[in-house]
């Protein structure tokens, strides 16, 4: 059996990647390995993210490159802690 994420699973993957690359930031190619997505699912995505201010596109040269914002690794911090209560408590998000 398949298990599949749900968009909340899939923001906290995105997250956790562009966290994890640092002030540099990352681009869409890494992006999309890291976060096992495809072009169309992570373009919704990053759309949603940018437009609540969790993550900033920098846009140099004709390439993106996206980085965490505090607001970001806020949700991140607070998802993290709440997906943990759920498991202790055996409940799936």
């Amino acid at each position: 059996m398949v298990a599949y994420r749900t968009s909340m699973q899939i923001v906290c993957d995105l997250l956790t990647v562009t966290e994890e690359s640092g002030a540099s930031g990352i681009n869409v190619t890494a992006l999309l390995t890291k976060a096992n997505l495809s072009h169309s699912r992570l373009s919704k995505f990053i759309e949603n993210l940018t437009g609540a201010g969790l993550i900033n596109k920098i846009e140099f040269d004709g390439k993106n490159t996206f980085v965490i914002t505090s607001k970001g690794r806020q949700y991140l911090e607070t998802y993290t802690k709440f997906q943990n209560l759920a498991d202790s408590f055996g409940l799936e998000l």
